[in-house]
């Protein structure tokens, strides 16, 4: 959500977009979002001077949209993220704070996708003229379900059609070529936006360097033309070309109201570490995320600090890891 008045304009617009927290908090993070996760992470160290961190899913480009309306929405074009960022008012770090973030190893970037949009899906809805659709476009976003918005932009692999593949396996290429340029080191690591991920796409990842994916234990690869095939994941399940699937065993979302979620998280660990598994914990920009309400970033971070303390507190032989350090603990093993 570009800002709050973006979001006003949405609401008196007739979309019925009020009750999202991605709507009402998620934004580009800034400068001060970054700055205030660090502060909280680096203010604590496991018993191997390892401060906790966040293996970042990140994405690399954004839409042009003026390119695209030239063009009358046939063909599509995008800017680097770092283009994007000159949007907004207090942006202009964030790139670099990435890259200090991995050097500090408090925020390590890995690859989510060039976009988090499914391009041809949204391009079809802006051809046909779909009217809330055309209306986010003008102001510059597209991440919302409304009463005609009824498929999800967000989910950048799910495929509609069977000839969607091979632009698919095109902006792995992109996006992946795009975030070496961008951060100075090639990504390891995808999680495909929203979780669809036709498996043909595999061998693209597998040859760009992927090593380590995560998709859901129970997956439901599109096939295109409505068609989905269901396949079941553990972690440490390999695939056909030794790439590793990593799973998420614990949540962490204080955005979202009504949850104890330190709580919540702390027993999600619990289970982890009595099953012996290593604990894998989710959780969104949106709940550190303080454009739109500097409220949200503060209950989160707070909530995180007490989180961690907690972890500390409860098994102080924790050791905390990347996704990418587990991914190798587990090729080892």
């Amino acid at each position: 959500m570009p800002s709050q008045e973006v979001f006003n304009y949405l609401i008196e617009s007739g979309l019925d977009i009020g009750q999202s927290r991605y709507n009402k908090f998620d934004s580009l993070e800034s400068n001060n979002d970054l700055l205030g996760l660090f502060e909280i992470i680096s203010g604590f160290k496991d018993r191997m001077n390892n401060h906790p961190v966040f293996t970042g899913l990140c994405i690399v480009a954004n839409p042009d949209f003026e390119k695209i309306q030239e063009n009358d929405f046939k063909k599509y074009y995008y800017e680097p993220f770092s283009e994007s960022l000159k949007n907004y008012p207090e942006h202009d770090k964030v790139l670099d704070l990435w890259k200090e973030g991995a050097e500090r190893k408090l925020f390590v970037p890995q690859f989510h996708g060039r976009e988090h949009l499914n391009v041809q899906r949204w391009l079809r809805d802006l051809g046909r003229g779909n009217k809330h659709t055309f209306i986010a476009f003008q102001k510059r976003l597209w991440g919302i379900e409304t009463s005609l918005i009824t498929k999800d932009y967000l989910a950048a692999f799910d495929m509609d059609y069977p000839s969607d593949l091979n632009y698919m396996k095109n902006v792995i290429e992109e996006g992946l070529d795009l975030f070496e340029k961008l951060l100075g080191y090639k990504a390891k690591y995808f999680v495909p936006p929203n979780g669809p991920l036709n498996l043909g796409l595999e061998a693209t990842l597998h040859e760009k360097g992927i090593k380590y994916i995560t998709l859901d234990k129970r997956q439901k690869e599109p096939l295109g033309n409505g068609k989905y095939k269901t396949h079941y994941r553990y972690l440490g399940k390999q695939n056909r070309y030794e790439q590793v699937y990593l799973s998420r065993n614990a949540e962490f979302e204080p955005s979202v109201e009504g949850i104890d979620w330190v709580m919540k998280c702390l027993k999600d660990i619990e289970i982890a570490f009595r099953m012996r598994k290593p604990a894998v914990i989710s959780s969104h920009r949106v709940n550190y995320i303080g454009t739109l309400d500097s409220k949200n970033r503060d209950k989160g971070l707070k909530q995180l600090s007490e989180l961690i303390s907690k972890i500390l507190k409860n098994w102080p032989e924790v050791e905390f890891i990347t996704s990418i350090e587990l991914g190798e603990l587990i090729r080892k093993n």
